[in-house]
């Protein structure tokens, strides 16, 4: 199996096995061909070390019997691969069915269970099967809703998911093809999720119609334009970062659980864009919710850090933001509080 050795070689050149034999990992499993494959992949990858190789399976409960048939399905191989498998299941009956906002809370579930479980078992690693056709549609998905620099470097490589565990996309720059490839040279079946072909999904859409009306008319090589350009964006976004980091440690005056203080003449004179990169890093410090706040509400907290010190007797200037944090200029400090915790 020429193929299969070539697409091992791919992933162990990404994610080289010496780096994880040692340390348990926990693989996210739905069934579906991409997380089918990493599951395979590294478990053939993996020839010594103590770690141990763990799956985590999710039922969202939104399919009934075609969800519990995934569940079925991974448990199954599993036990065919002796490799444990975990799963959880959506509470309450499961997520509601609201569009695009289907995905935002499937999405947030998961990855508590993922967390939850990899903190339980130990484990180092989490690991998703993530592909460079991810990458290209979110980036895409990204530009047509709006965004900024930050937005145009797609899904991370790696990001922390607790203080002890990292969340790892080791197939991020390999091609779905190249995995349906790779699964047909093992003869492994794998399971296929109905509502990917729900077109009333933005994200659908973006994959089915989209990206290969790009591909047909404009650029056959969008993917790995797209692909590109996130490299690009990120590498900028981590200069941008480094700079936010320090004039945010310059500006801070103090900061509790419940909010932080910031001294807006050490951002005088700075770029609008570089402040409003202060002002993502403080909340994000914080550890208060981000989906709500899109561009017009970062600028308009850069207006308040910009604007004139209020001199004795004005009205300080307030605003209330997303996730019930309140923002007040009052001479030379801006501080934000947020009133309400969950």
């Amino acid at each position: 199996m020429a193929g299969s050795e070539d697409f091992e070689q791919l992933v162990a050149a990404a994610w080289p096995p010496a780096v994880w034999q040692e340390v348990t990992v926990l693989i996210a499993v739905s069934g579906g061909a991409d997380s089918v494959a990493l599951l395979r992949v590294l478990a053939r990858l993996k020839r010594g070390g103590t770690g141990r190789l763990l799956v985590a399976h999710f039922n969202h409960a939104l399919r009934e019997a075609e969800a519990t048939a995934d569940e079925q399905f991974v448990f199954e191989l599993c036990r065919h691969l002796a490799i444990d498998c975990h799963v959880g299941r959506a509470p309450g009956g499961g997520l509601q069915m609201r569009g695009d906002g289907l995905e935002a809370a499937a999405r947030e579930a998961r990855y508590q269970f993922l967390q939850a479980t990899a903190e339980a078992a130990g484990a180092r690693y989490v690991v998703t099967a993530h592909t460079a056709d991810d990458q290209a549609e979110t980036i895409l998905h990204r530009v047509l809703r709006g965004t900024g620099v930050a937005g145009l470097a797609g899904i991370p490589r790696a990001r922390p998911l607790g203080p002890a565990v990292c969340l790892l996309r080791p197939l991020l720059e390999i091609r779905r093809a190249q995995i349906e490839a790779y699964l047909a040279a093992l003869r492994q079946s794998y399971r296929t999720d109905s509502t990917n072909h729900a077109l009333e999904l933005t994200r659908n859409r973006v994959r089915r119609q989209l990206l290969p009306l790009l591909a047909e008319q404009f650029n056959p090589a969008i993917v790995a334009a797209l692909v590109r350009l996130g490299k690009l964006a990120a590498e900028a976004q981590d200069a941008i970062d480094d700079q936010a980091e320090a004039l945010l440690d310059a500006a801070l005056v103090s900061r509790s659980e419940t909010s932080i203080v910031l001294d807006c003449e050490r951002l005088a004179g700075m770029r609008r864009h570089l402040i409003r990169e202060v002002l993502v890093l403080a909340w994000q410090g914080q550890a208060w919710p981000l989906q709500a706040m899109g561009f017009n509400q970062w600028d308009e907290l850069a207006s308040l850090v910009l604007a004139g010190a209020n001199g004795v007797g004005q009205t300080p200037r307030k605003k209330v933001f997303p996730a019930d944090v309140a923002a007040a200029r009052e001479g030379t400090q801006l501080s934000l509080v947020r009133k309400t915790t969950p």
